[in-house]
């Protein structure tokens, strides 16, 4: 999975969100140093509904479209995620992790 695809995926974790929701999430999230393009957030999103990982949800009114993770998304959303740790854990056990950050 792209690092972009799982954003999207965590932007809507915790609910419902159209596509500016998500992209503010995603810049958020990360602090700026993740900026989706539109082109690139609708193309995921229609890979998504292709693949069932989110549906279209009833929009609060005609212009935007809100979206949320199908049981099956979370499923893979979360398992990117556990993905993920193994891949951190394994960093740091070659050392190119710091095992713990300090503010």
């Amino acid at each position: 999975m792209t690092p972009a695809a799982f954003h999207v995926l965590l932007a809507l974790a915790d609910g419902p969100k159209h596509g500016y929701l998500i992209l503010k999430d995603v810049e958020e999230r990360t602090a700026g140093d993740v900026r989706l393009s539109t082109g690139t957030l609708y193309g995921l999103i229609k890979r998504f509904l292709d693949d069932e990982l989110i549906i279209e949800t009833r929009p609060d009114d005609d212009r935007r479209r809100p979206y949320k993770l199908t049981a099956f998304g979370r499923d893979v959303a979360e398992a990117e995620a556990e993905r993920l740790e193994k891949l951190v854990h394994a960093a740091r056990g070659a050392k190119l992790l710091a095992r713990a950050r300090t503010s």
